[in-house]
């Protein structure tokens, strides 16, 4: 009787996000990057402060920025269940 008694096989991968941040009057625009080695994903998103809100710039970042990373983690699980489908295997004839 054999057994397998070989190491798991470890894999790291280092995967980078920018987000670039500007501001214009009320509104807050992000251009998001996320590059994972392989592939670069971005994303472009806004928002706008409520005129009867008090200005504060951190909110708008907050949501500018927080919308452009859902939008990549949609983009990101729509890569994933593409490729997923892609390396199914075919179906016999």
């Amino acid at each position: 009787m054999s057994t397998n008694t070989a190491a798991p096989k470890l894999r790291t991968k280092r995967w980078t996000l920018r987000l670039d941040l500007f501001e214009e009057d009320d509104v807050t625009k992000v251009h998001a990057v996320l590059d994972t080695g392989d592939n670069q994903l971005e994303s472009r998103t806004t928002a706008h402060r409520n005129p009867h809100d008090p200005p504060v710039p951190e909110i708008g970042d907050e949501y500018a920025a927080g919308r452009a990373l859902v939008d990549l983690g949609n983009q990101l699980l729509r890569a994933g269940t593409a490729d997923a489908a892609a390396n199914e295997p075919s179906a016999p004839e």
